[in-house]
């Protein structure tokens, strides 16, 4: 019950802060968030702490707990882009995040095609062939499941740690485009050969080819995505 309470008070918090409608600078006193949520000092207290280390609050010395502008905050954790996602700033969140794996992928995908062993290569084989079945299917939940599971798999193939602790933030935004209806219930022909290409560039050691067809992959996803963010401002923290 305790866990439930502390989920609850972080998730109806964060949301609340990520959609302005509590504003940076803004001073939260434990005792009235006690009255507010009805629940201890001690869940408070651990709800406060998440936030902290998202970077969504600083606790300030016998003032309370602030909230921090979005320059300060943890861009890249999971969570934090799930709840950017589900806010007005949804669209400025999906191009930054797509403008990132447009910059990182193709790079990571002749990593991969360079140095991966045979069986992460392999895999991806594997991947890119279930993933066919999922979306000729039409079964859009399985098939948000192996494209995360894909992609991920490329960045971790990389042997680049710093690409591979991209690969949460990354599973978040395709997850977020499946939640959010930005997918389509079958996926092209083009998409899925695509997937192939990629796959198959990486088990023959293409560095370059597998390169190029993740680029390829990238723009169409940046293509299908532009009328999302179209009035989105940019972020200049």
């Amino acid at each position: 019950m305790s866990s439930s309470l502390h989920d609850h008070v972080v998730h109806a918090l964060g949301r609340s802060i990520v959609d302005g409608t509590i504003e940076p600078g803004t001073v939260m006193l434990a005792e009235e968030l006690e009255h507010r949520f009805q629940v201890s000092r001690s869940v408070i207290r651990e709800a406060i702490r998440v936030l902290q280390s998202l970077g969504l609050t600083e606790s300030v010395k016998r003032v309370g707990t602030r909230v921090q502008p979005p320059s300060s905050w943890n861009a890249l954790d999971p969570q934090l882009i799930r709840w950017r996602l589900a806010s007005h700033d949804q669209g400025a969140q999906l191009r930054a995040l797509t403008e990132l794996r447009v910059a990182v992928e193709p790079a990571a995908a002749a990593l991969a095609a360079t140095f991966a062993p045979t069986d992460r290569s392999e895999r991806l084989v594997q991947l890119a062939q279930e993933m066919r079945v999922a979306g000729e299917a039409g079964d859009e939940h399985t098939f948000a499941h192996l494209d995360i599971e894909f992609h991920r798999e490329i960045l971790r193939s990389s042997g680049n740690d710093m690409f591979a602790c991209l690969d949460s933030a990354i599973s978040e935004v395709i997850r977020g485009r499946t939640e959010h209806g930005f997918m389509p219930k079958h996926p092209s022909e083009t998409t899925l050969k695509r997937h192939e290409a990629v796959a198959y560039a990486i088990v023959s050691k293409d560095a370059e080819g597998a390169s190029a067809v993740m680029k390829e992959i990238m723009t169409r996803t940046m293509n299908e995505l532009e009328p999302v963010w179209q009035q989105s401002p940019r972020n200049f923290s």
